[in-house]
C-alpha cells in the first residue's frame, strides 16, 4: 500500500513539473518569436548607420586636403 501511495504521489509531482515546464515554455517561445523582430530592426538600423558613416567618411574625404605623399597637409 505504501509503494502505490508512493508511486502515486511521485506521478502527481511529475505531472505538476511538465505542467511548469510546458507553461515556461510557451513564455519563452513568445519571448524568442519577439526577439526576432527586435534583431530585425536593429540590423535594419546598423546597415543604415553603416551607410551614414560610409557617406561622413567620404565627405571628410573631399574636404580635407591631402599633399602628395598621401598625408594630411
Amino acid at each position: 500500500m505504501a509503494d502505490e501511495e508512493t508511486w502515486e504521489d511521485l506521478a502527481k509531482r511529475l505531472t505538476a513539473l511538465v505542467v511548469k515546464l510546458d507553461e515556461r515554455n510557451e513564455r519563452l517561445d513568445t519571448w524568442i518569436a519577439g526577439q526576432g523582430g527586435i534583431n530585425d530592426r536593429l540590423t535594419a538600423a546598423i546597415e543604415r548607420l553603416d551607410v551614414t558613416q560610409a557617406r561622413i567618411e567620404t565627405l571628410l574625404a573631399r574636404m580635407l586636403p591631402q599633399s602628395e605623399n598621401g598625408r594630411d597637409a
